[in-house]
């Protein structure tokens, strides 16, 4: 999002825009709200590995659906923030961002234990060791962000973190070194998460090509390759640059309104998608989230009328 962009729409412009991205936020969080609610409706998913680390996902998204929307209304309402409350937001952003990718990764790994080796799953995945590996995600997903932090003692004075700055980034972490840090860490997971995909894909692939049974294996090898393709959606902001520079040029008089839709197609609704593609999808978690809704339905509707 440009840094400009408050100086250059008009009133009516910028008030539509953040409504809209408001209200989105707004609904999604709603649903993956819902989500959460369900998971902790019954016992029976706390007890299994995989609606463990479905939920964290939601959980993560809500989290950085909340900062992204909270950083883009900012950018029209206050466009200087004080640096230290900018850092948190940024980096809370950053690290929930991270974490997504390879969230997906433990989910594509869970699953592969689930088909390749079925008889050890029930040892590897439990509930002890999942919680354990979702705290171990919240550790990769800093540490790029807590090398930035030092870089910044390291290149600036305490003065800095007192001053005003345009909550974006490239202004809180303005060295080459933090570029570096970036470029680096981006390069490192994404390949990572990548490699461990098409991996569990592959095997799941082969063994469901094996199996006498196929439907739980195609279902697995189905659930992978949606991984794959919300971590493409999800690699949309890393490319969000370069998507600018390309369009920009064929419709410079709505370089905001361009500013605009790319963000929206790249930050919020992969976050969208999220609910859709993994929730609504898996009958169990469906069929409780009707029942556990129609009965408060019910409850509220019969509770007045005594």
């Amino acid at each position: 999002m440009n840094s400009t962009v408050w100086i250059v729409d008009s009133y009516e412009e910028a008030l539509a825009k953040n409504i809209v991205i408001v209200c989105l936020g707004f609904i999604i969080n709603f649903i993956n709200g819902m989500l959460v609610v369900t998971f902790f409706s019954s016992t029976m998913f706390s007890r299994d590995s995989r609606y463990i680390l479905y939920i964290h996902l939601v959980i993560n998204d809500m989290l950085m659906i909340f900062v992204s929307v909270t950083l883009y209304v900012l950018s029209y309402a206050s466009p200087l923030v004080n640096v230290s409350w900018c850092c948190i937001l940024v980096i809370l952003g950053k690290v929930t961002f991270n974490i997504t990718p390879l969230n997906l990764a433990g989910m594509a790994i869970e699953r592969f234990i689930a088909i390749c080796k079925p008889l050890h799953h029930s040892q590897i995945c439990t509930p002890q060791r999942t919680h354990i590996f979702v705290c171990l995600l919240w550790v990769l997903g800093a540490i790029p962000f807590l090398v930035d932090i030092i870089i910044l003692l390291l290149t600036q004075p305490i003065s800095f973190f007192r001053s005003f700055v345009p909550c974006y980034p490239i202004y809180v972490f303005p060295s080459k070194a933090h570029q570096d840090n970036t470029t680096a860490s981006q390069v490192i997971y994404m390949s990572l998460v990548w490699i461990i995909l098409i991996y569990t894909y592959c095997r799941v692939l082969f063994t469901a090509r094996k199996a006498v049974s196929k439907g739980s294996a195609n279902k697995a090898r189905s659930t992978i390759l949606l991984h794959g393709v919300q971590l493409l959606l999800c690699m949309l902001s890393y490319i969000t640059p370069l998507m600018y520079i390309i369009i920009t040029p064929f419709f410079p008089q709505h370089r905001t309104k361009i500013t605009f839709c790319i963000y929206l197609f790249t930050n919020i609704m992969p976050r969208l998608l999220s609910p859709l593609i993994y929730g609504i999808r898996d009958q169990k978690f469906m069929k409780q989230m009707k029942e556990y809704f129609t009965c408060k339905v019910i409850i509220v509707k019969i509770v007045p009328s005594k």
